[in-house]
């Protein structure tokens, strides 16, 4: 699991409903009982032994400690085990400072190699993230077979996630990032193969349908923004409003009067035939985590349940991604019926006003919190580290309220794809 919930926080199925919570002393009392009697039975067992550490659970508070291979527990005759990183995590700093929230690291071509993946598995990377939208069957699967490996040899536990495309509306491929400044023109074109400067191809045929004269194309999220200024058939003429950084297949959103156009394009399915030959190899890989984008009902989460349920021989467990204009009004029933959920506010902010994305974003952690649930917020979280080797002060702060409330968080790398 990406973060484990204390017991005490699931209590209810609804946003705002009651449960017991003891008070802040009682529970610090509590819990601090339980860490000396786990830690009291882990030196009876082995004294000499820095890394043994045994199993304790509070079955009215949910604390939890893990145990190192071959140490059974005092309740189960099973061994229970933990990965290198976190019996080094126990070992140097204790139990109450072992680290809850997890990080969820995007593979790319500079990421993907023994050594990078090694490097981030033992400095704390619990999930790798696989982005379908780029690379092949054939790489992705040596990155999983890399990471497996990775695990059996040096015993880390890092879980695989697979995140689909998606029906997005996304730009064509470019052979290498573009840099665009205020007031350069550029041209967007439903043209396949086009290699003109400054023109960008789009992967959506009804673009020009869509799109209107003083429209706002936001790429990736908000990277970049730019006003449509002529359409001349196939082509759509557009001026840099906000300068940044264009990335190959890019996402595109359309704004018009403050709101989202919603046209041609709010007709597309949320699993295209694409995402579900690459669901179909997660099967076979047999993955841990399918991430599904642009989740708009909680339909299409119980559908791919019951899909991966005849297919598949393991248990795959299902991220909805809520990163639509639709999803919003739909979040009660799509955190129900996943298995996680996964608040991506880059897209999130460019369909639904920004100063909407933060009360969105506590309910969704509220209510994965109430039942149980894993949640999981990512995008912009240090997004200053892409430049520089420390996170600023607000990043810094926000990090640490976001750990306070449970969530968990992933690090994603915009420029690290295939």
């Amino acid at each position: 699991m990406l973060l484990q919930t204390p017991r005490s926080c699931c209590g209810g199925t609804e946003l705002g409903a009651s449960w017991h919570v003891p008070s802040r002393r009682r529970r610090s009392r509590q819990r601090s009982s339980n860490i000396r009697r786990a830690t009291a039975e882990a030196t009876a067992v082995a004294p000499k032994s820095k890394e043994a550490i045994a199993q304790s659970v509070d079955h009215h508070h949910g604390v939890q400690v893990e145990t190192t291979p071959g140490l059974p527990s005092h309740d189960s005759d099973e061994e229970l085990e933990v990965d290198s990183v976190l019996a080094k995590e126990l070992s140097e700093n204790g139990f109450r400072s072992t680290r809850r929230t997890k990080i969820i690291c995007t593979i790319g071509p500079t990421s993907c190699s023994p050594q990078m993946l090694q490097t981030l598995a033992a400095n704390g990377m619990n999930v790798a993230r696989l982005n379908m939208c780029h690379g092949t069957h054939e790489w992705h699967r040596n990155v999983i077979s890399t990471i497996r490996k990775l695990n059996q040899d040096k015993g880390y536990s890092v879980a695989i996630m697979v995140d689909t495309e998606g029906s997005e509306v996304h730009l064509q491929e470019i052979d290498q990032p573009v840099k665009v400044e205020v007031g350069e023109e550029y041209t967007l074109t439903v043209r396949s193969g086009v290699r003109q400067e400054k023109t960008i191809g789009v992967s959506y045929d009804a673009f020009i349908d869509d799109v209107q004269v003083g429209d706002m194309v936001v790429v990736d999220g908000g990277m970049v923004s730019m006003e449509v200024l002529a359409k001349a058939g196939p082509d759509v003429t557009c001026s840099i409003v906000d300068p940044g950084i264009i990335l190959s297949r890019a996402n595109l959103t359309f704004r018009r009067g403050g709101g989202i156009v919603r046209a041609h394009n709010a007709m597309l399915p949320i699993i295209s035939s694409k995402d579900w030959l690459d669901i179909d190899f997660s099967i076979s890989q047999e993955v841990d985590f399918i991430a599904v984008s642009f989740v708009k009902t909680a339909d299409v989460i119980n559908n791919l349940k019951s899909y991966l349920r005849a297919r598949s021989p393991k248990i795959i467990e299902v991220v909805a991604k809520v990163e639509s204009y639709d999803s919003v009004p739909n979040v009660p029933d799509i955190v129900a019926a996943s298995d996680c959920v996964m608040v991506a506010r880059g897209d999130l902010g460019a369909q639904i006003p920004l100063e909407d994305v933060p009360s969105v974003q506590k309910e969704i952690v509220v209510r994965c919190r109430q039942m149980g649930k894993p949640v999981i917020v990512a995008s912009h979280l240090l997004q200053s580290m892409m430049e520089y080797p420390t996170p600023t002060r607000a990043e810094r702060e926000k990090g640490e309220r976001g750990r306070g409330r449970g969530e968990g968080q992933g690090a994603e790398s915009r420029q690290d794809t295939p």
